[in-house]
């Protein structure tokens, strides 16, 4: 699947901006009506997608970065697959994933997050390990039964790489290639440039709401007049060309999507923001602006970027099938992690990369973007725990979805097929 909806060239008038009204839903083969509200609430569902969708597709558990040299190392717990993971560089720099599991009684071989090791302990008999799963050291060797070290390693997990993101897949054999599994997306968004790997703003948490209610809270744009008043609205809706954020695009790439945001051309900081004045940088993001505009053509020129190459973008939204975003703005780019605990519990991860601080000025800049991001996404994740109480109360039984929130159906609509697909080539069809 994917279809986009290109609007026709803008007249001269002054800069004037007239968002196009044809239906994104449309364009993506979706059906209209009302969607179930149980994906949200059933813990028997909550079962399904994490044997059926995050036990067969492929997990973005980090970046390159995050391994800066051959030993380097880093532990993630995905409470999904009730595992503990270890992701290394060894030799020739090549990236393995393994369960951080000892062979010998199970326990938990690496207890720090992250680190450089050429060999790997486990504490409990001092079982030791390379970096590339091979067991290597067995103390009082000779009194266990016909011990055979080359079958006792660490046991591996799929590991990829796209892009410098890491991805993991639970199968012991992949049904799909992370190619495959990426599909349209994956090439229409390879050679985008990354910058800003310098620095990384981490803010995390952990809310009483399915994953799915989180993510949404990122998919849609229609909510930015009423949950961000002061915060987004001034700069992501328009009250005569644009009063509900209506998205420039939205598209469909096969199970992934995107969406790309309206930004307000007449936008200015408001004379009581007295620090958002001071740095404030139009050509380069503004309320979400955090770099120079060297970096912000780069990123821009790409093709996927803003597809319809609208004068009024602001940002891209990005959804990776099942929970990954990555998006994209002339400030630079950031990602999201929803992970999934309980049908209503979800582990949050927000991360916001940003350039060296060349100037007082620009740490200026890059500490009240840090602060911006923060008001916004508290308004956003906090009221998710509302609606989860809402739709557990049973008072509905569906959804109403605008075109505007086309992302949310798309996502349902593949998550349905995922849960129901004996097979990945099937989900993927």
């Amino acid at each position: 699947m994917s279809a986009v909806i290109e609007k026709p060239a803008q007249t001269p008038n002054a800069g004037r901006h007239v968002i196009d009204e044809q239906s994104f839903t449309h364009a993506a083969g979706l059906s209209t009506g009302p969607v179930s509200v149980e994906p949200y609430r059933s813990p028997a569902f909550f079962e399904l997608e994490r044997e059926r969708v995050f036990k067969r597709a492929w997990l973005c558990i980090g970046r390159v970065e995050q391994l800066p040299q051959e030993n380097a190392y880093f532990v993630k717990d995905l409470e999904i697959w009730k595992a503990s993971v270890l992701v290394t560089r060894g030799k020739n720099n090549k990236i393995r994933a393994f369960h951080n599991v000892c062979s010998h009684r199970g326990n938990l071989v690496v207890n720090q997050t992250c680190g450089v090791a050429e060999r790997l302990v486990c504490r409990y008999h001092n079982w030791q390990y390379r970096n590339d799963g091979e067991l290597i050291g067995v103390p009082d060797q000779k009194h266990f039964f016909d011990l055979d070290k080359k079958t006792c390693g660490l046991t591996p997990i799929s590991c990829e790489v796209w892009e410098g993101f890491i991805f993991l897949n639970h199968q012991s054999k992949p049904e799909v290639s992370l190619a495959e599994f990426l599909g349209p997306f994956g090439t229409r968004y390879a050679g985008i440039p990354y910058f800003n790997l310098d620095e990384t703003i981490v803010i995390q948490a952990d809310f009483k709401a399915n994953w799915k209610l989180i993510a949404d809270a990122f998919a849609e744009p229609y909510h930015v007049p009423s949950l961000h008043p002061a915060t987004l609205a001034p700069g992501f809706a328009h009250p005569e060309q644009n009063r509900y954020a209506r998205p420039l695009s939205a598209m469909a790439h096969g199970i992934h999507r995107h969406f790309s945001a309206y930004g307000n051309p007449d936008y200015v900081p408001a004379p009581t923001s007295k620090v958002e004045q001071l740095v404030y940088v139009q050509d380069t993001g503004g309320v979400l602006g955090g770099d120079d505009s060297g970096n912000a053509a780069a990123l821009t020129a790409h093709p996927a970027i803003n597809p319809t190459k609208d004068r009024s973008w602001s940002a891209d939204v990005t959804w990776i099938f099942p929970n990954f975003n990555i998006d994209y703005s002339t400030g630079g780019f950031w990602t999201h992690e929803f992970w999934p605990v309980a049908h209503n519990r979800t582990q949050w991860t927000l991360k916001i990369y940003i350039p060296k601080t060349m100037s007082i000025r620009h740490r200026l800049q890059l500490e009240h973007y840090a602060c911006r991001w923060a008001e916004v996404v508290l308004e956003d994740v906090t009221n998710c725990e509302r609606i989860q109480r809402g739709l557990e109360s049973g008072a509905k039984d569906t959804m109403i979805l605008q075109d505007a929130e086309m992302l949310i159906r798309h996502s349902l609509h593949v998550l349905d097929k995922w849960v129901k697909a004996d097979h990945v080539a099937d989900a993927l069809s």
